[in-house]
């Protein structure tokens, strides 16, 4: 590493595998690919890692050309503030976001939510992720982490009845989450929504597609719903309050942690509860949304326990337990 007054922006794709495959109502897939990015200054290194996700229209090579434009400007002197206004929500803005903190807090030498004026944040209980399968094989999975305090469970339309009866007998006394990923119907909403509630499902994440979740508002909801896919950053909140109940805040669609610790403060404003989520991606990842999780009243950052390998200096998760993470991974 060579020191520079010039803050040097550097960003490449990653591949990590997944162990077996991940599978949710849009398809299953083998590895995470992220993005990371790195900016340089006085020998300090800041990094950020991102995964573009196609639900939005991102790719990696979009993800990556984007960070990529953004050298000027970080060489330049461009802050995390300024930042915010010269790129949307998304991916990209995220990565880089959570380098330019990285960085800052280690030329302040501080960790980043003392840096940020955050809360300390303490071990939390993870979800952990059952994929989208057969009743059988869900069982069959459910069986094997019966023995986690949290299960979020995804779900795929129909035949969902019978996935969750079969997932709650697997795991009796685990609290259980679903996601049905925007794969239910106005048709089956309500029939899907009483049969989560009969065998004690705590929350239901977007259970219709966004956009075409009004039906939402017109039905008594026996449980939780929380908005993923409709609900992004500050500006997306207000119009969803007769819909939800909870909103899953995800630095991938924020575009990084300045939006999300923002955008955590004005959903409870407005008496959303809120959940911490991730992508499938590596602890470098997860590491900004730990600051996120004070607020949380369901954290999900499983994403490197379903990676056949993490990064070095990976965090620390102990069965479902995870930690807040060493200055040597992030912050």
């Amino acid at each position: 590493m060579t020191s520079s007054k010039v803050p040097a922006l550097l960003a490449r794709i990653e591949r990590f595998p997944i162990a077996g495959s991940f599978t949710i109502s849009r398809g299953a897939k083998t590895e995470a690919v992220t993005v990371v990015a790195e900016v340089s200054l006085d020998g300090l290194t800041g990094r950020g890692e991102c995964v573009p996700y196609p639900r939005y229209g991102e790719t990696p090579e979009a993800t990556l050309a984007a960070i990529e434009a953004m050298q000027g400007a970080v060489a330049g002197g461009m802050t995390r503030q300024a930042l915010q206004a010269a790129m949307p929500p998304g991916a990209a803005r995220n990565a880089l976001d959570c380098a330019l903190i990285d960085l800052e807090a280690k030329a302040a030498g501080l960790r980043a939510w003392n840096l940020l004026g955050r809360p300390l944040p303490g071990e939390r209980t993870t979800a952990y992720t059952i994929s989208l399968g057969t009743p059988e094989a869900m069982a069959a999975a459910t069986a094997k982490a019966a023995h986690r305090p949290l299960l979020k469970i995804k779900l795929g339309g129909d035949g969902d009845p019978e996935r969750i009866a079969a997932v709650r007998k697997a795991a009796p006394e685990s609290e259980l989450i679903v996601d049905a990923n925007e794969s239910w119907t106005e048709a089956n909403l309500e029939a899907n929504l009483a049969a989560c509630d009969a065998v004690g499902v705590t929350l239901v994440e977007q259970p219709l597609p966004a956009g075409k979740d009004d039906a939402l508002a017109r039905i008594r909801r026996p449980l939780v719903v929380c908005a993923d896919e409709s609900v992004h950053d500050r500006n997306s909140l207000a119009p969803l309050r007769e819909r939800y109940d909870a909103v899953n805040i995800k630095l991938d669609k924020t575009g990084g942690l300045t939006e999300a610790l923002a955008m955590a403060d004005a959903a409870q404003a407005l008496g959303f509860e809120i959940m911490i989520g991730c992508m499938v991606a590596t602890s470098l990842s997860m590491a900004p949304a730990m600051l996120v999780t004070p607020q949380a009243r369901f954290v999900d950052l499983d994403g490197p326990l379903l990676l056949a390998r993490d990064r070095d200096h990976a965090l620390r998760y102990d069965d479902s337990l995870v930690y807040p993470p060493d200055a040597s991974l992030w912050g």
